[in-house]
Formats: structure tokens, sequence, C-alpha cells
């Protein structure tokens, strides 16, 4: 009997359930660092959700200059230039795109224009066997791009880069925060990097994103338990909040046996941060991640600044995050720069963190080993 498309579909996801329950129990790994990014190496654009509408094009080749200008070539694919029902191009079209930068030993990274709405679509027709046994390469960016990128470390053990995105280059100057980008893709493995807490940040997207972030409001990081000072330490892993929890329930997310395989001694602290939800879609978002066991091994959290929050009545984040981390006694940071209000730090899943928090202010220290 010939199956349909989706009874064939339904196998392949059952196959790779087993796959990955097979894999559980193993001995300890260690995370695979793609090799540092240098001068003359190639970074190509792809838009594995949202494409770039025309308006817009003439920022992605702004920033094609600017990184060009830093002694890198860039090869820009053909879902940057498109945008329709909120994605670049068919799930079929995305995957293979992503998948040829991803297979192509001449590119050493891969940076999205920007995120978008539905990148899960396509994680089904990714070659995951493939990727796993590919030589390692950068992949830098966040929101739905955090779909892939945690989807990614999870399934073949690679590092990957939470921070800004591609578009975000196109400013004639960068601050201190996102310039870091290269130092953190240029870093050798083994070696230690260290980023600071921005002095401020933006109230408001600006109309010109060729003159950077207009940072405007103090910066102030602040703790969930009354304390001046804590420092946590442990392998990061995270993403955006929005997007990364509806992997629950998928082969895409097997958090348990990532942090079986890589975490077992250094435990995990989580990166988190929001964009269009309110204090109790957080709440909800959060709560379930937990009922799920994601962070049984968390030494520490850190909440970015959520974009488009509101208070639900008078439940606010410090509610929700006291419901969710209240009975867990580990450090809980909030408002740290990380995700849809710049600048943001570049976090990286699989490196070895540590974190600093002292009265409104901290630094992260990753080290790739």
């Amino acid at each position: 009997m010939e199956l349909t498309v989706s009874q064939t579909f339904a196998i392949k996801h059952v196959r790779f359930k087993a796959k990955i329950k097979k894999g559980g129990g193993q001995m300890k790994k260690s995370i695979l660092y793609p090799k540092n990014l240098t001068k003359g190496d190639t970074i190509a654009v792809s838009a594995p959700s949202s494409g770039v509408e025309e308006p817009w094009h003439r920022y992605i080749k702004d920033a094609q200059r600017n990184v060009e200008k830093l002694g890198f070539k860039v090869i820009i694919g053909d879902t940057v230039w498109t945008n329709e029902k909120c994605v670049s191009a068919s799930k079929e079209i995305r995957a293979r795109e992503l998948q040829q930068f991803l297979l192509d030993d001449q590119v050493k990274a891969i940076i999205p224009p920007w995120g978008g709405e539905f990148l899960m679509d396509l994680l089904p027709f990714l070659d995951w066997g493939k990727l796993r046994s590919n030589t390692p390469k950068w992949i830098l960016g966040y929101s739905d791009i955090s779909t892939f990128t945690f989807a990614y470390t999870l399934l073949t053990g690679i590092a990957t880069a939470h921070g800004n995105n591609f578009f975000d280059l196109s400013a004639n100057k960068l601050d201190s925060l996102t310039q870091k980008w290269l130092d953190v893709l240029g870093n050798p493995p083994g070696e230690t990097i260290s980023q600071t807490s921005s002095s401020l940040h933006i109230s408001s997207w600006g109309d010109d994103p060729n003159s950077g972030f207009q940072l405007d409001t103090q910066t102030v990081w602040k703790s969930l338990i009354s304390t001046e000072s804590t420092q946590f330490s442990g392998r990061l892993l995270g993403g955006c909040l929005d997007t990364i929890s509806i992997l629950i329930g998928t082969p895409y997310a097997p958090v348990q046996q990532y942090v079986e395989k890589y975490c077992q001694e250094e435990g995990v602290i989580w990166f988190l941060e929001s964009c269009e939800m309110n204090a109790a879609d957080i709440y909800r978002h959060l709560w379930q991640m937990k009922m799920n066991g994601w962070f049984e091994k968390a030494n520490g959290v850190l909440i970015g600044r959520p974009a488009g929050y509101s208070d639900t009545k008078d439940f606010t984040l410090v509610d929700a995050l006291h419901m969710v981390f209240g009975d867990m006694d580990i450090p809980v940071i909030y408002d740290a720069d990380i995700g849809h209000v710049p600048p943001q730090m570049i976090l990286v899943n699989g490196a070895k963190a540590n974190v600093s928090y002292t009265q409104g202010s901290g630094t992260a220290d990753l080290t790739f080993m």
C-alpha cells in the first residue's frame, strides 16, 4: 500500500525520536566549536525564516559592504530578497539553501538577515545526519533564528551563537556590544572572551538602520533575589522564549539528553529573551519548560529585556519569574543584555560561561572548551 505524505512524515519523526533516545546514557562528550573566523573567510547570508522586502534591500547591501571592509567575503542567498506570508520562500527552498551553505566547505559562518515567524517549518526537511557529521561552522542570529540554533546545538553538539543579525551590521558605527560579534566568532577554541553589560540600551527602534542603535536608556541588570552580587557558572543554552518553547514535544528539542551528554559536570546557564509576550505568556512558557525538566540542571538563569511586553493586570514579569524559579535556589538575573531590546551580548550555546553580577551590572566570560 502506498503511504501518504503525512504518513511518511510521521514515520520519519518516529524513527528520528528513536535515534535520539538511543543516544541517551552515553558518556559525557565535548562540545564541537567551529573554526575561529578570520579575515578572508566567507560568510553566507540566508533567510531561513523571513526574507527582506524591497524597501529594506539597501541595508542588506550596506551590511555586506561593511563586512567586506572587515576583510571577509560575503555570499547572499536568493532567499534573502523576497518575503511573502511571513517567510522568504517555501519551507523546502529555505531548507535547501540553508543546508547548502552548511555543507559548503568554503562557507565558514552563516548570518541570517533577521528573524521572523515560522522557521520551525524547515526543521523536518534538513538532513540532520549530514549536518552532524559535517565540519562545524558558525551560525549567528536571534529571535526566530534561535529556533534553528537551539535545535542545531542540541542535535549535533555544535556550538552556535545568539546575537545580532546581519541587518544590524548595516550601521556605519557599531556599539561596543554589537561589535563583539567578530571577537566571539573569532575566539579560538580553549580561549576565554569577556563581555560586560551595556551602559545604555534603546527605548525604541530608530528610523535609520545606518545610524545604529539609539542608546538612550540606562541599563540596569536586576537580581530576582535581593543581593548586591552573585556569581554562577555552567554551559550556556537558550534563545527566544517565544519560539524555542514550541519545540517541546518534538524531536528537535532533546534537552535532557543533551544535558546528560555535554553538561553533566558543569550544569547549565539558561539565557532566554522574549518578544511580543506579556507576563502571563512568559509564565506559561517558562512553566511548560519547567514541567518538561528543562531546568533540572540549571545553575542560573539570564532573562533578557522583554520586547513588546506588558503586565497582565497586576501580574508582572517578576511574579512570573518567582512562580517558576522561586523554589529552585538559583540566581536569576533579568533585564540583561539579550534579545530584542539592543544592544545584546553574543552568547554561545554550548560554551562554558562564568557570569558575575554586581549592583546592576554584569559580565559574562565565555570559554570555548
